[in-house]
């Protein structure tokens, strides 16, 4: 398989789990979304070093730690990620699933915008237009809710730029996600710690079901991760826009089918827009793509 058909397949693979997710992190109801990121982050690091142990892969770790202008842009990363966590699992926790697919539906027009933004990007006048269409949505969910769609905006934008800035970074996925991890453990162990002196401590007082969930979101989060960063440097990022549908599509039918969240009318309405300008954009992608390699021929 080619270097783009593994980026496809991984990538892929990543939003089919992030997609599938609120099932397990709903299963984590009794523990604070504070606790369950710690531990996501704490059993990441412990699986990636691992794994790069096995691989023999820590001297590239040790590099990458030693560049500064890598390791400035990582920690950045961790930062936006665990923003994402919090703000995802929180919403899981307390019901919010349908919201939070919406800021995954978001997100691919978000990932335009900062490229246009940011890398001096241009886009054709039907793209334009289903950003528009897109932030009109949003606009009207938020007015019909008497309130900003607040987590779909920080889920949108702090993934959105996560993607962006690790597509950037010259560091292949595992060591870039290792780095990640270890810049965040410190905190991590330093809050469950507080929690286990404080009396809230979840980890070996819920049961060992509840343990094993926690322990298994690491590695779970892990294998993600590194999928997205695999895929995301080998794809281009116009398509990886387009996969990400995968994922909202799934916590939104974990939200409305398993958690039985309500999708009245008004919410509806909101979604069809944002749909209508998803499938606008796609298929301007597209053609844009097909024009392209009409050309190269």
């Amino acid at each position: 398989m080619s270097g783009t058909g593994r980026g496809f397949s991984a990538t892929i693979a990543a939003f089919a789990m992030w997609g599938a997710f609120p099932l397990y992190f709903h299963a984590l109801y009794q523990v604070s979304a504070f606790q369950v990121i710690a531990h996501r982050v704490l059993w990441s690091c412990v699986f990636v070093l691992i794994w790069m142990g096995l691989r023999g892969e820590l001297p590239v770790l040790r590099t990458v730690m030693g560049n500064r202008g890598a390791l400035g842009r990582l920690v950045v990363t961790a930062t936006l990620i665990t923003i994402n966590w919090t703000v995802y699992v929180w919403a899981v926790i307390t019901g919010h699933v349908v919201e939070a697919s919406l800021g995954y539906f978001t997100g691919p027009l978000v990932n335009v915008l900062l490229g246009v933004v940011l890398l001096r990007e241009r886009l054709t006048r039907v793209q334009w237009t289903a950003i528009l269409i897109a932030a009109a949505g949003v606009t009207y969910l938020g007015v019909m809710a008497g309130r900003p769609p607040w987590i779909a905006l920080t889920l949108a934008f702090s993934f959105g730029t996560y993607g962006l800035l690790r597509k950037l970074v010259q560091v292949e996925a595992l060591p870039g996600l290792a780095v990640e991890t270890v810049v965040l453990v410190p905190f991590a162990v330093g809050y469950l710690l507080w929690c286990e002196s404080a009396g809230s401590g979840a980890f070996t007082h819920l049961g060992p079901g509840i343990d094993a969930l926690l322990i298994g979101s690491g590695p779970l989060t892990a294998i993600g991760l590194f999928l997205f960063a695999y895929g995301t440097r080998r794809l281009p990022y116009s398509t990886v826009g387009i996969l990400q549908y995968i994922a909202p599509t799934g916590q939104l039918l974990c939200g409305v089918l398993a958690f039985h969240e309500p999708f009245e009318k008004v919410r509806a309405t909101g979604f069809a827009l944002i749909w209508i300008a998803l499938l606008l954009y796609a298929t301007e992608g597209l053609r844009l793509s097909r024009k392209q390699q009409r050309a190269f021929a």
